[in-house]
């Protein structure tokens, strides 16, 4: 199974790979006032998807390439300072992989869990899943980057009570930034191969770092992270 029908497969919130117990940061910015609205939101978001975004679509459109899952997943590591991210990450990565095993079911997936019996970082794991699926870098990429921005708008729904008509209107409105990222991750990618892993975008963001660190110790939180 591959092309659209796939990639929309992939992309469904539906899809049992576990993004529902997972904010992207929302909780711990909702919590600190920075969303309140929409409009906040929006530049939650936006910050978020030239990011963390940016830098996951990369990892994942070179998984996609069949790029070695090992330096990868060590490149996911580098460019996740937060300890509390990079569990997250791996448990994330963990429940995507076991939802594509069945989906998707091929002996690469079955290498990457024996590889990784904790998991592997989420975006390695949703490159390879956009393989065996039949996709390319190109559409691992606008995945990884529009699940950067849909977990926060739709964990902002529950945390806020914010209409959904609004949430969608924000997606709506970061569609164009979402491709634009997803090419610029999927540029990268491809001169993985010749250049190394340091190809690869590592942008930075701080405040998501130490945020989720302070969000992983709260002793009641709707989400995981």
């Amino acid at each position: 199974m591959g092309g659209p029908a796939a990639l929309l497969v992939l992309a469904d919130g539906r899809f049992p790979a576990g993004g529902h117990a997972h904010s992207g940061g929302a909780e711990a910015a909702c919590k600190a006032g920075r969303i309140r609205d929409a409009a906040s939101l929006e530049d939650f978001c936006r910050g978020r998807l030239h990011t963390a975004g940016l830098t996951s679509a990369a990892l994942a459109a070179a998984a996609a390439l069949g790029l070695d899952t090992a330096l990868l997943d060590a490149a996911a590591d580098a460019r996740t300072p937060a300890p509390a991210l990079r569990t997250a990450a791996r448990r994330l990565g963990r429940q995507l992989l076991r939802a594509a095993r069945t989906t998707w079911p091929c002996p690469e997936l079955d290498a990457l869990a024996a590889a990784f019996p904790r998991g592997a970082h989420q975006p390695v794991v949703l490159g390879a899943t956009a393989r065996a699926a039949g996709l390319g870098p190109a559409e691992a990429a606008q995945v990884a980057a529009y699940e950067s921005i849909s977990g926060p708008a739709t964990a902002t729904v529950r945390l806020l009570g914010l209409d959904p008509f609004e949430a969608s209107g924000v997606l709506a409105r970061l569609a164009g930034e979402a491709d634009a990222v997803a090419v610029r991750a999927e540029a990268a990618a491809r001169a993985a191969p010749a250049e190394g892993p340091g190809a690869l975008p590592a942008a930075s963001s701080p405040l998501l770092e130490i945020a989720a660190q302070a969000h992983a110790a709260w002793p009641v939180r709707l989400f995981a992270s």
